[in-house]
């Protein structure tokens, strides 16, 4: 399954046209982004300002414009009424460039290729901002947590990938915080031929755990194999498992010598 999402990462990051190539007249302003506002036939009016956090602009001839919270077609409208108005210009045409988009940003942290903060300057969903940061990690967790205020949703990639609910319908809208954690893993050691960490399948028995570590030594054996786990209460408890038995995250197997 996890090659199968990588394979679906590649693909995004092939397919994914960069954020910033074209622009929406619907985007909404907001206090932090830098724009570029030019009137046709008027370069003396060219201006390239930040906008303020009272979300303003000081424009000439017209002095302070409040355009925060509005998409860009209605802040050039609102310019050009101003302009028309106070008598500067008869029929002005006003276009509005964001050149630097910092009043939406997305914060992608944990087990992704590139991680960091990310300006959104559309529409964008929880697909395109994944192959934005270049996909998961191979350590990568199946489970994406999306966090905004107080709200945490987890997205399970492996439910929602195909799905009507899939991820090109988890809408992103500046100011979350997205966080992949690393997979969980289980520990193996004792008489196997490759003792270590790895990482845990859903589902995963006792027999395909020994089955990542190697397989057995030459002097190891399938009887009274060990498994140490947490309980709720944080006690550590030793079982002794059937090989058909699922393994939980961060159980710790151990695979004794035979005796004869």
């Amino acid at each position: 399954m996890k090659r199968f999402l990588t394979c679906v990462m590649a693909l995004l990051v092939l397919t994914w046209l960069p954020l910033a190539s074209a622009q929406e007249p619907t985007y909404v302003l907001g206090a932090g982004d830098l724009i570029r506002i030019t009137v046709f036939n008027n370069p003396d009016l060219s201006l390239e300002s930040r906008i303020a956090e009272g979300d303003i602009i000081s424009y000439p001839l017209i002095g302070a414009v409040k355009i925060g919270g509005m998409s860009t077609f209605a802040a050039e409208k609102k310019i050009a009424s101003m302009l028309e108005k106070g008598g500067y210009i008869k029929n002005p045409q006003v276009n509005i460039l964001v050149t630097q988009f910092q009043s939406k940003l997305v914060s992608v942290l944990g087990s992704v290729f590139k991680p960091g903060r990310y300006p959104i300057d559309r529409t964008t969903n929880l697909a395109d901002l994944l192959a934005l940061v270049g996909g998961v990690l191979p350590d990568g967790s199946d489970v994406v947590t999306v966090i905004n205020g107080a709200n945490k949703t987890e997205y399970d990639l492996q439910k929602v990938m195909g799905k009507a609910d899939s991820l090109k319908n988890i809408v992103l809208y500046g100011g979350e915080v997205v966080f992949v954690p690393r997979a969980p893993v289980f520990y193996i050691y004792g008489e196997v031929q490759r003792p270590g960490s790895y990482r845990l399948e859903r589902g995963m028995t006792v027999m395909q755990a020994l089955a990542q570590g190697g397989g057995l030594s030459l002097r190891g054996t399938e009887r009274n194999i060990k498994v140490n786990r947490q309980n709720a209460a944080g006690v550590t408890v030793e079982t002794r498992p059937a090989m058909t038995d699922t393994i939980q995250q961060d159980d710790v197997i151990y695979v004794q010598e035979s005796l004869f």
